[in-house]
C-alpha cells in the first residue's frame, strides 16, 4: 500500500494581530469549530475567529505573561497559566475567572485538562506537577508529582496516564491504574510531548534540534526528525491530521515537515520563512486536514490553509 503524506498547509489564510509582544501559545477549540485561543507576554488571552481573523474577546486577569492554555472538551471553559504561580480557570461566555488555584512556588509553564475537564494538571518551574480536582471545593492539589529535578515544560493527560517532560531531560509516564512510573532519559531538555491518538507512540521535542518518536510502552526510539534549529526556546512539534506527517516551527521562523515513517524532510527543504522570529507553537486543526496554526515571538499567530 502506498501512502504519501499530504503537504503541509502553507498558504496564509489570516494573520491574528492584537497581542503586544510575543505570543507563547495558540490552541484550537475542540471539535470542528474554527476558534483559537492565544496567550502572550502582554498578560492577555485572546479568542479569535480563525476563518475571519477577527478577535472575539480578550481575557485579562493575569498579572504576568501567559505561557499555557488548555481548552475543555466542551469549549465552555479553559485553563491558563504563566508567571502568576496560580492556575486560572475561565468561563468562556462571561470572560471571567471562576477559580484560581495557588500552590506552585514558581511560574507555571503548562496546564492541561483531563478528558472531561474534571481535573487540571499544572507543571511549574518549581519542578512539580500538581493535579487539581475541579469538582472539589478545596483549593488544595489532590496530588503532587515531585520526581522531576528541573522545571516541567510539558504535560499530556489522558484517562490512564500522565506524561511529563522536564528540563532535566526526562520524559516521565505515570500509569494511574497501576501506580507505576516509567522514566525515559532523552539527554536534553524536553519542551513538548504529543502522543498519537492510539497512545502507542509519543512525539518528543528536545532542545538539541531533534524531535523523536518514542514507543510509549518500552521507551524505545522509533524515529528521529532533524534539520530544524531548536536549542533555546520551547518550539512545540505536532502531527498533522492523519498522523502521517510531523510538523514543527523553529527558531529561524521556519515551519518544517517530515514524513513520519522515514523521517525525511518534506519539500520545500529548507522551508520558507513563516515568521520573523522564533515560532513558539505549532498546532494542527483537530478535525480539518487542511488547516494549522503557528504562533511566534513576532507577536502574530497565523492560520495556514491549502490554497483552495
Amino acid at each position: 500500500m502506498s501512502r504519501s503524506p499530504l503537504p503541509l498547509a502553507r498558504s496564509v489564510h489570516v494573520i491574528l494581530e492584537g497581542h503586544k509582544g510575543p505570543i507563547n501559545v495558540a490552541r484550537y477549540a475542540k471539535g470542528s469549530a474554527k476558534y483559537i485561543l492565544t496567550g502572550g507576554q502582554d498578560r492577555s488571552v485572546r479568542l479569535w475567529n480563525a476563518s475571519l481573523g477577527t478577535e472575539i474577546k480578550a481575557f485579562n486577569a493575569h498579572g504576568y505573561e501567559v505561557l499555557s492554555i488548555s481548552v475543555a472538551h466542551d469549549n465552555a471553559k479553559f485553563a491558563s497559566s504563566g508567571g502568576d504561580r496560580s492556575v486560572f480557570i475561565w468561563d468562556v461566555t462571561t470572560g471571567m475567572t471562576t477559580r484560581r488555584l495557588p500552590g506552585h512556588m514558581g511560574k507555571i509553564n503548562v496546564v492541561e485538562f483531563n478528558e472531561d475537564a474534571s481535573v487540571v494538571a499544572s507543571g511549574s518551574f518549581d519542578s512539580t506537577v500538581r493535579l487539581w480536582d475541579l469538582r472539589a471545593q478545596s483549593r488544595q492539589a489532590i496530588q503532587v508529582l515531585e520526581e522531576a529535578r528541573d522545571a516541567i515544560q510539558t504535560i499530556h493527560v489522558d484517562s490512564t496516564t500522565i506524561i511529563t517532560g522536564s528540563v532535566d531531560g526526562h520524559v516521565r509516564t505515570y500509569d494511574l491504574r497501576k501506580g507505576e512510573l516509567r522514566s525515559d532519559y532523552m539527554g536534553h531538555p524536553v519542551t513538548a510531548v504529543v502522543p498519537t491518538q492510539d497512545s502507542q507512540t509519543i512525539l518528543v521535542t528536545t532542545l538539541d534540534s531533534h524531535i523523536r518518536l518514542m514507543d510509549a510502552t518500552n521507551g524505545k526510539m522509533l524515529n528521529d526528525f532533524a534539520g530544524h534549529n531548536n536549542s533555546a526556546y520551547r518550539c512545540r512539534a505536532c502531527f498533522d491530521h492523519a498522523e502521517a506527517t510531523v510538523a514543527c516551527g523553529d527558531e529561524n521562523g521556519m515551519v518544517w515537515a517530515w514524513d513520519l515513517l522515514d523521517a525525511k524532510v518534506l519539500q520545500p527543504n529548507p522551508p520558507p520563512k513563516a515568521h520573523n522570529k522564533v515560532i513558539t507553537w505549532t498546532e494542527h486543526h483537530p478535525s480539518d486536514a487542511g488547516e494549522m496554526i503557528t504562533s511566534s515571538a513576532d507577536g502574530t499567530c497565523k492560520v495556514w490553509r491549502h490554497p483552495s
